[in-house]
């Protein structure tokens, strides 16, 4: 292991924490893996997640009942030490020192015509470090877009940029919550372009097709399962000394050509098992390769929140009254729709990485190859990956690619 990529066990703190966030990301990965099983899938578990928990300090009663009972927390003030523990550990900008530029952000914008109530926006502002500001939804609606959109390009680097149009924001919206992620890594043994070539990929129905595979000969962090493999590429980190944050994008291959769903019903079967299979130890590889890829994905959220019981900010039920001021037609604030946006690309120098989440709320055990024998690690047909932070155990993003 290179000495310069010490790093911190996970805490125990630090493991409760992310409790609620690892048992968010394995529903969510089951539920949009089944809606897309023959697309290529990227997500960030981790702006879901912060999306949905700017409710919280808005939301009272059963409505707060059910956004806390999601997101694995017992209260407010427990989701907020949670929020703030994971920003703190797991969402550093290392860009200064050598290691990946990280960014994470939230947003909060409401129509000047309902202002927002003076305790929900210090807590959104101090406990989530969100931009709260009133725009005029009604009357130039074109000009609130723009904002919202430029907010979003400048947090994610421009990877995602065009997500609201005048339309979604007029007459029939109050809120717009934001959640915005950028991740941007190298890694910490880079694969030389020289020795990148076409290989072929099989695809979930049998056939095959050539993609740029990428090689390393050095000894990876590979780990070999009962019907699967996992791999670890760890991005570069400061340039030296003790490293308390780690973040790795870790591969886990079916033996099976055919063998992804199986396996993403296994993985999310309980919120650690990403994290408890992870490689502890390099080995010599023999047969290596992992394809370059570059995905993008955009999905509506309400429904699958919905069937993860987060059903009554959507409906009349909903009390979110803490959120803004009442606007005298004693109509109740509803949620209107989430919208998730991501893309990813990997390739011989590292990740780029991106993922929005947008609520509109509207009126109304790891068996590792230590023995000197070569293990092969080949991607060369559907799998499913995960970039975390591993002393926080926070899965920034998760998918699966079935065609590089």
């Amino acid at each position: 292991m290179d000495p310069t990529t010490t790093m911190a066990r996970p805490s125990k703190k630090s493991r409760q924490s992310g409790s609620g966030l690892a048992e968010l990301a394995a529903h969510l990965t089951k539920r949009l893996a089944d809606a897309n099983p023959s697309s290529n899938l990227v997500f960030s578990p981790l702006s879901i997640y912060a999306a949905v928990a700017l409710l919280a300090p808005g939301a009272r009663g059963a409505t707060l009942d059910e956004v806390l009972r999601l997101l694995g927390a017992r209260s407010r003030e427990e989701l907020e030490e949670s929020i703030s523990r994971v920003a703190n550990d797991a969402l550093q900008d290392l860009s200064g020192s050598g290691g990946p530029s990280v960014a994470f952000a939230c947003g909060m914008w409401n129509d000047e015509r309902r202002p927002l109530k003076p305790a929900y926006r210090e807590a959104v502002v101090g406990t989530y470090r969100a931009e709260a500001r009133s725009l005029d939804f009604r009357e130039n609606s074109a000009e609130a877009a723009r904002h919202i959109n430029a907010w979003v390009a400048e947090v994610t680097r421009n990877l995602i940029d065009d997500v609201v149009s005048p339309s979604d924001v007029g007459m029939a919206t109050d809120v717009v919550l934001a959640n915005a992620i950028y991740f941007k890594g190298k890694w910490n043994l880079p694969f030389r372009e020289t020795a990148t070539r076409d290989r072929p990929f099989h695809r979930l129905e049998g056939t095959a097709v050539d993609a740029p595979f990428m090689y390393n000969p050095a000894r990876q962090f590979i780990a070999v399962h009962d019907g699967f493999k996992v791999l670890k590429l760890q991005y570069k980190m400061r340039q030296r000394g003790y490293q308390p944050t780690q973040y790795s994008m870790c591969i886990f291959l079916p033996d099976a050509y055919d063998g992804l769903r199986s396996l993403v019903d296994e993985i999310t079967s309980r919120p650690g098992f990403v994290h408890d299979h992870l490689p502890v130890m390099p080995v010599k590889v023999g047969d290596f390769g992992v394809p370059k890829f570059k995905l993008n994905f955009s999905s509506r959220m309400a429904e699958i929140l919905k069937q993860l019981g987060l059903v009554l900010p959507f409906g009349q039920g909903s009390d979110l009254l803490d959120m803004v001021e009442d606007d005298g037609t004693g109509s109740p604030l509803l949620g209107q729709e989430v919208i998730h946006k991501a893309v990813i690309e990997v390739n011989e120098e590292g990740t780029e990485a991106a993922a929005l989440t947008m609520p509109f709320l509207p009126p109304g055990c790891s068996r590792v190859m230590m023995s000197e024998p070569m293990v092969d690690f080949v991607a060369d047909h559907p799998f499913a990956y995960f970039i975390v932070e591993e002393a926080s155990g926070a899965i920034l993003f998760a998918g699966h690619v079935v065609y590089p």
